[in-house]
């Protein structure tokens, strides 16, 4: 095969992820002719036809599957390459850029960046606070935590845990439930999706009426409205760690709901960035981390297994008292959703 024009690469990379000229020339900043015009050119040169035409879209044949992939990886060494050589040049720190979900980065991740700065002073992380899935190599960042069963076109994806969605609010509505039976949660003042709330009262073994107080499209700014005293929430445990340790949430169920919304966190990035010292490091130290919440969350789960039995739930100070149970129910904890690693290979849509 003869050799494929370097400059042309970009153009087919963009066309064989869009599938259509004009967006691959939008993206490029380029103009209609003149992607079609470096297609053309690299079709050409090797004398194999790497797209098929359909309609107004194009698709790649065998040929152009088998080239995309290693322009993909290449192009994207590349583009590694030059930031770090920005970084070498301007005498700065390596440092890595890392998108997440907000409730994620408000709730979790952020309160433990002190730790990261202890192991790692001379790594940098640049945040990016976003709902929206974003091209990690068009825009520039390394990796991204995302949420979901994936698979993510073109990326590696790794297993950080899966936190289910227990029930929370604040110390004076645990103590105005204990001793009363699961359902009377419904009584309270709802947070949050209604669907979430059914599926939990169904694990009790109830279907109460369920009409929300109000609903939120981030799970951070429901957690605030819930130590704000505004009402109780069904949220991943996780993000209510911190809260349930510093005694600003109270857990109000042993009841774990694992639903649709409550898909696993996953580690996401480049394969080819697979090995690179910074992604390696950051990889690592989430998976510390997150064990260490694991294991917190277990301990903290034990007040509420306990009241079930008819225990009181500790206050912040984590002394208890005998007393009949608080929102009873049948539900029970289920266990094996630790921070293992688990690797999901990359797989288009």
């Amino acid at each position: 095969m003869a050799r494929i024009p370097l400059q042309t690469l970009p153009a087919f990379r963009a066309v064989a992820r869009l599938g259509h000229m004009r967006a691959a020339a939008e993206s490029l900043h380029l103009t209609h002719g003149a992607v079609s015009q470096q297609i053309k050119l690299h079709e050409t040169q090797p004398g194999v036809e790497l797209f098929h035409r359909r309609g107004r879209g194009i698709v790649l044949s065998p040929a152009g599957q088998a080239l995309a992939g290693a322009v993909e990886q290449g192009l994207q060494r590349i583009e590694l390459g030059v930031r770090e050589a920005e970084l070498a040049a301007s005498g700065g720190a390596s440092a890595i850029r890392l998108s997440a979900v907000p409730s994620f980065m408000q709730r979790w991740l952020l309160p433990r960046m002190p730790h990261w700065r202890e192991r790692h002073p001379k790594l940098a992380i640049e945040l990016h606070a976003s709902q929206q899935l974003i091209d990690l190599v068009r825009e520039g960042y390394h990796a991204a935590v995302r949420q979901g069963i994936g698979p993510w076109r073109g990326l590696q994806a790794d297993r950080l845990i899966h936190s289910p969605l227990i029930a929370v609010g604040t110390p004076e509505v645990a103590r105005r439930l204990l001793g009363r039976p699961t359902s009377a949660l419904a009584d309270e003042p709802l947070l949050g999706d209604a669907a979430e709330w059914q599926r939990f009262f169904a694990l009790a073994g109830i279907t109460p009426t369920v009409r929300p107080v109000a609903t939120f499209n981030d799970a951070g700014l429901m957690l605030q409205a819930a130590e704000q005293g505004l009402g109780i929430t069904v949220a991943r445990d996780l993000l209510a760690a911190d809260a349930l340790r510093n005694g600003r949430l109270v857990r109000l169920s042993p009841i774990e709901l694992l639903s649709d919304s409550a898909h696993p966190l996953w580690l996401v990035y480049p394969p080819t960035l697979q090995d690179w010292p910074p992604l390696v490091a950051l990889r690592e130290w989430l998976l510390a981390e997150l064990a260490a919440s694991q294991a917190e969350l277990e301990r903290l789960a034990a007040p509420a297994v306990n009241a079930a039995a008819g225990t009181a739930p500790a206050d912040p100070t984590g002394s208890r008292s005998r007393a009949p149970s608080a929102a009873r129910g049948p539900g029970r904890a289920r266990r094996g959703r630790g921070a293992r690693l688990r690797r999901a290979p990359a797989r288009s849509r």
